[in-house]
């Protein structure tokens, strides 16, 4: 299956038997791309990427979690 030679850029999977390189055209495209891609996430994205590290971090920290927690739950119940 021959390359074509169009004005887009083009992500082949192959290197033709050929070294794999990158065009300025392609890196120019990808950067494009992820420059919407980055412009498209909004505050809702961000919330999630937030509770995903807090909810990694419960994980890594089970006892200090749990600690933290009994903390907060016994400083909010003496307030009320």
């Amino acid at each position: 299956m021959p390359k074509s030679a169009s004005l887009h850029p083009t992500w082949d999977t192959s290197s033709y038997g050929e070294p794999a390189e990158t065009s300025a055209l392609n890196r120019t495209a990808l950067s494009a791309h992820l420059s919407l891609c980055g412009a498209l996430r909004g505050p809702l994205w961000a919330a999630w990427g937030g509770f995903g590290a807090l909810l990694d971090w419960t994980c890594q920290h089970t006892v200090t979690a749990a600690l933290l927690l009994t903390v907060l739950v016994s400083t909010a119940w003496l307030a009320f």
